[in-house]
């Protein structure tokens, strides 16, 4: 245990919990709604600091302490006997990739909606990760997280579209630092709520993490890392029996977390399908009965990463590709032309 951060982490507020970590991996966690029973409990997270210390085996004296109430008195000595986290093993996924492109270096590969790039809680096998263990074995940088081999950059699960995968730790190097120096081309398209006015142009604003809900982002006023959206109107469908809808095409500059979600929201042009940022709409009156099915058996936000386009790691040449909608998405377009006839 030398050498480690040991941390236990309190949050007091919405969502009030207590953790226990030793450097970056959580081996302890409780939530105090449990204990107050009530939803996203604000109250101070006695209970749950008990229980992560419990976990943890407080020891006070050299006794392992079973009595929460206990109290301390100077001269006591504590000790947390803290385990160390358990490793991760991936396990191979026997999931058929759609690979647009492959060399020695990297991989281009376009995902459907409904997978994770990586593992994570509560997924630890059926990730596109996984999945590049099974079609790569080994061949795959490993700068970074254990377990995520040859990812330079994620979409979210409910996304499709194009991402670029490494193979080894000299493309991955390279690839990571046209990311940072925002020079890869992104594009995406999306279908919005409403219309977005202007109809063209640019969103730059901070984001951070949300205040109310940790794995929510939100637009910061004096917070957050710079993120910069381009966007355009393809098409607005905006008929009697039809909710007023746009397709548009997202262009970052920035690679932010939840970013074209975020930025959207924030102008009140919610993309259709998204869980999690959604907001209430009205009950459409006298919509077309088939666009109404295909919105509601959408499962997944409508957003797709159309293009994607960088400079080779080893060659040094332009590379530039580009993915079609999946046909859930360019079923629903086809569904709001019909109706807007």
């Amino acid at each position: 245990m030398k050498n480690k951060y040991k941390v236990l982490g309190i949050n007091y507020g919405h969502d009030s919990s207590a953790s226990i970590g030793i450097d970056r991996e959580i081996i302890a966690a409780c939530e105090q709604e449990r204990y107050d029973l009530k939803k996203h409990s604000t109250s101070f997270p006695i209970n749950a600091i008990n229980d992560c210390l419990k976990i943890a085996k407080l020891k006070i004296n050299d006794i392992v302490s079973e009595d929460p109430s206990k109290k301390v008195v100077v001269g006591d000595k504590i000790e947390l006997d803290i385990p160390e986290p358990e490793k991760a093993s991936l396990k191979p996924y026997d999931y058929k990739l759609d690979i647009v492109f492959e060399d020695n270096d990297l991989l281009i590969i376009n995902k459907s909606a409904g997978i994770s790039i990586h593992p994570g809680a509560g997924n630890y096998d059926n990730t596109i990760v996984n999945a590049l263990m099974s079609y790569c074995g080994t061949n795959l940088s490993n700068i970074g997280d254990e377990l995520r081999p040859g990812i330079v950059h994620r979409i979210d699960k409910d996304t499709s579209g194009l991402i670029v995968v490494a193979k080894n730790n000299i493309s991955h190097e390279n690839l990571s630092k046209q990311f940072n120096a925002h020079t890869i081309k992104r594009v995406y398209l999306a279908l919005i709520w409403g219309k977005l006015r202007p109809q063209s142009g640019k969103i730059e604003t901070l984001i951070t993490r949300s205040t109310k809900n940790r794995q929510m982002m939100e637009v910061g006023i004096t917070k957050g890392k710079r993120a910069i959206t381009n966007y355009k109107t393809l098409e607005v469908f905006e008929r009697d029996k039809a909710p007023t809808l746009s397709f548009i095409e997202c262009t970052l500059k920035t690679g932010r977390t939840h970013q074209i979600r975020v930025h959207m929201s924030h102008k009140g042009n919610n993309i259709l399908g998204d869980k999690k940022y959604k907001k209430r709409f009205k009950k459409f009156k006298n919509i077309d009965e088939e666009l109404e099915k295909s919105i509601l058996k959408l499962d997944r936000q409508f957003l797709h990463a159309k293009m994607l386009g960088f400079i080779h790691p080893t060659s040094g040449k332009e590379l530039e590709f580009s993915s079609i909608l999946p046909h859930e998405l360019e079923n629903i377009l086809k569904t709001l032309r019909n109706t807007s006839k």
